[in-house]
């Protein structure tokens, strides 16, 4: 394990995807109907990318939260935030885009790399190949807000716009005919998982008997990640995706037994969670790993946004404070409990507007 690692820092206050390929407007999508029904991150592989992600991703505080009386939190329970924020990116992203490129070999480094993402992971891609020394596109989602645009472009990525559906097509078939260079999916590659899943590690060395790990869920690449490596190292704990009543495909899916669609998709302000549908290459890995997923209100999540600034001092996008809005739900159960507060990259008027209530 890698020596940054080593030492507290608790604040109070197998089946192996297609990884990264090259694509062209010829090749055809992957046939998840073959795919097995299993598919594991192994533990030798979290602790490689604990011994690699460092140089570039911070080792972020885990910090433990007040939480109102009137919340859903029992009185016997705890909540503590995994603040992702504090990464150079501002976001979780980070992790496991380094993870996946530094395994390239110098070729498809030269080649340029792409990506596609509603903003973090584009940064998170766009960092690591600026830092690798690689040309660097994303396709962003034209609902991207304006902050996560900007970051983008001081990295030096070069943006395509284009419409939710066309990225989700992009997220689906694994590639798109308006890019060239390496494929970097952002959530559906087991490197990439792999390097998220340094976030469970740290969070077992701050709080060794945590009972429930609250993530939120987009493509699925966080909370399989976090789950891989606690699963391996503490498998009783609990894990719970958060997911707006907007976008809930893996609720959808859990109820269903299999990957599914969610019906009625709305855009909303939680533009890093909810996707569209469960990707069946991604299901064996959720169904292993997720205890249930917890749907809370956009309302709730705007709450959470609220709380988590003005008892933690921290600003948290749409997506990590629908994590924080599923742990005070009352639906985690009792016992100590870590909110991924994944990223804090929204537009400020937005965040004002959102937590004035």
């Amino acid at each position: 394990m890698s020596k940054r690692l080593r030492g507290p820092l608790l604040v109070s206050v197998v089946l192996t995807g297609a990884l990264t390929t090259r694509y062209g407007p010829a090749r055809m999508a992957p046939d998840h109907t073959s795919m097995p029904a299993t598919r594991t991150i192994s533990l030798e592989a979290i602790r490689a990318a604990a011994d690699a992600v460092y140089p570039v991703v911070t080792r972020t505080p885990l910090v433990r939260l007040t939480v109102p009386a009137e919340s859903g939190l029992s009185a016997d329970s705890e909540l503590y935030l995994k603040l992702e924020t504090f990464q150079p990116i501002g976001s979780f992203k980070i992790r496991g885009a380094y993870n996946a490129l530094r395994q390239l070999s110098a070729d498809d480094l030269a080649q340029g790399v792409w990506t596609v993402s509603a903003g973090n992971a584009a940064q998170g891609v766009a960092l690591a190949a600026c830092t690798l020394g690689a040309d660097c596109a994303v396709l962003v989602m034209d609902t991207a807000p304006a902050t996560k645009l900007a970051a983008i472009e001081r990295l030096g990525a070069r943006i395509v716009k284009a419409s939710y559906d066309e990225c989700w097509q992009a997220v689906e078939t694994h590639g798109s005919d308006r890019m060239e260079g390496v494929f970097v999916h952002p959530f559906d590659d087991d490197r990439f998982i792999a390097g998220n899943a340094t976030i469970g590690l740290e969070i077992l060395e701050d709080l060794p008997d945590v009972d429930a790990v609250v993530a939120p869920i987009g493509g699925g690449g966080l909370i399989a990640g976090v789950g891989s490596a606690l699963k391996a190292l503490r498998p009783q704990t609990r894990i719970y995706a958060a997911e707006p009543v907007t976008a809930a495909p893996l609720a959808a899916s859990l109820q269903a037994g299999a990957a599914s669609r969610f019906p009625g998709w709305v855009a909303s302000f939680v533009d890093g969670a909810g996707g569209k549908a469960v990707l069946p290459s991604m299901w064996p890995l959720l169904s292993a790993l997720v205890t249930d997923s917890i749907v809370v209100s956009l309302d709730d999540v705007a709450r959470a946004m609220r709380l988590v600034a003005e008892s933690a001092h921290v600003i948290a996008e749409g997506a990590a404070a629908c994590a924080v809005a599923a742990a005070l739900s009352g639906r985690v159960g009792a016992g100590k409990t870590v909110a991924v507060v994944s990223g804090g990259n929204i537009d400020l008027a937005r965040f004002a507007a959102l937590t004035a209530g």
